[in-house]
């Protein structure tokens, strides 16, 4: 799954927002959840849209709902959430960090929408709707979700490259062009031994992985 965040986390609920749907203008695979991408969990975002007079929902055509035209029906459309935000490069305002994964189909291409138990399993929302974004709390970042290595002790900040955290100095948090998003606590590394690991690699590959405490 496109998940760059491990099982461990410490945050409480009330550091959730739950109002934007991810914007995807490229960057990410939505019908494979192996595939990383800007879709991924543990990418850390920005807003791009917060219009209220929007409303609540919006309904688009989507062909993902397959044949939407069909005689005598008189809309057939798809719902999805108006506030959006995209991945957040060094420099912009970061509002926090995607939980869930964004995705279409799972392992076996098999509509999500249809299967909502799976989608949960999965720790996925569908396209257009909201995924929660945490602004605060401790989370393990995988070496996916970081350009470079992160320091224990030193600050975090969004990377050049959107969406990713990078590692940074105490005189970086007074540059204007950079963004501190929290702090690193340890780090370690994991082998894959036998098989694939997700955050690891391929069997035999080994894979840095992170604490950090975000604060946003």
């Amino acid at each position: 799954m496109a998940l760059r965040i491990l099982p461990f986390r410490q945050y409480d609920e009330k550091d959730v927002v739950n109002l934007y749907a991810l914007q995807l203008d490229g960057g990410a695979s939505l019908d494979n959840p192996s595939v990383n991408g800007d879709n991924d969990a543990g990418v850390f975002v920005k807003v791009t849209s917060a219009d209220l007079n929007a409303g609540p929902v919006e309904y688009v055509d989507n062909s993902y709902l397959g044949k939407t035209d069909y005689p005598h029906i008189g809309r057939d459309q798809y719902p999805v959430v108006p506030l959006k935000i995209q991945p957040a490069s060094g420099g912009n305002d970061c509002l926090g960090m995607t939980m869930y994964q964004t995705a279409n189909y799972d392992e076996n291409g098999e509509k999500l929408l249809y299967y909502p138990v799976k989608k949960d399993e999965m720790q996925a929302v569908l396209s257009g709707e909201a995924v929660p974004v945490a602004t605060k709390g401790v989370f393990t970042l995988a070496s996916s979700a970081v350009d470079g290595d992160l320091t224990p002790g030193s600050p975090v900040a969004l990377s050049a490259n959107a969406g990713k955290v990078t590692g940074a100095s105490h005189g970086d948090a007074n540059d204007g062009s950079t963004t501190i998003v929290g702090s690193c606590l340890a780090s370690g590394s994991r082998t894959a031994i036998g098989t694939a690991d997700q955050f690891a690699g391929a069997a035999g590959s080994t894979g840095n992985y992170y604490v950090v405490k975000i604060n946003l």
